[in-house]
Parts: C-alpha cells; sequence; structure tokens
C-alpha cells in the first residue's frame, strides 16, 4: 500500500525552527513532485511549497518565501521542509502529497496525500 507519512511537527515559540519530513512507502517518489499543504482551523488548505521530481524547481507561497526551505532526498525517498522564523500564523496541520508529474503540479494533480503532523507557534 503506497503511503505518505508526515513527521516533525510540535510545538515552538514565535521565532523557532522545525524541520517537516515526507516519508514515502510503496512508492518511489523518484517521478513525483511533491507538495507541502497546511490547514489552519476555519480556514481553506493552503499550498505552502512544492518542489519537481528533480528538485530543481521550487515555490513557495508568498506567506513563508524566505522562511521555509523545501528539499528532497530520492536515495531516502523523503522530502523536508525547513521552517525558520515561525510565526503564530504558522499554525497549522501540514500535509505533504505528491504528484506524478515532473514539474511543479496544479493541486489537482496530486494523487497521495500523508494525514498530516501538527505545528504550533506560540509562546
Amino acid at each position: 500500500q503506497s503511503q505518505l507519512v508526515e513527521s516533525g511537527g510540535g510545538l515552538v515559540q514565535p521565532g523557532g525552527s522545525l524541520r517537516l519530513s515526507c516519508a514515502a512507502s510503496g512508492v518511489t517518489l523518484d517521478y513525483y513532485a511533491i507538495g507541502w499543504f497546511r490547514q489552519a482551523p476555519g480556514k481553506e488548505r493552503e499550498g505552502v511549497s512544492s518542489i519537481s521530481s528533480s528538485g530543481g524547481s521550487v515555490y513557495y507561497s508568498d506567506s513563508v518565501k524566505g522562511r521555509f526551505t523545501i528539499s528532497r532526498d530520492n536515495a531516502k525517498n523523503t522530502v523536508y521542509l525547513q521552517m525558520n522564523s515561525l510565526k503564530p500564523e504558522d499554525t497549522a496541520v501540514y500535509y505533504c502529497a505528491a504528484a506524478p508529474v515532473g514539474g511543479l503540479p496544479a493541486q489537482d494533480e496530486y494523487t497521495y496525500w500523508g494525514q498530516g503532523t501538527q505545528v504550533t507557534v506560540s509562546s
């Protein structure tokens, strides 16, 4: 069974850092673009960042640009989201998703989704 599993969430103070991981099993991520999304209570899901299958192209939303960095290690079948200078408004459940395309995907191209990991930024 193919699945994505996120980890690395938790409680952090404003200005702190977390690194999220998205590990895949039953599917080889080499041929998949990966996206990170988040959803805060009462808000719509937001695309945060994505990376092409080769890692050569990346996307960041304006809300995280300059603070978050997406990367991938295809040998470990894992994608990461390094989150620095965290703000309370970054509080959300973070999801990773995989799309069977080489470039940066449209949201409806994602076929696998993880269960999410909670990130809470609070003093």
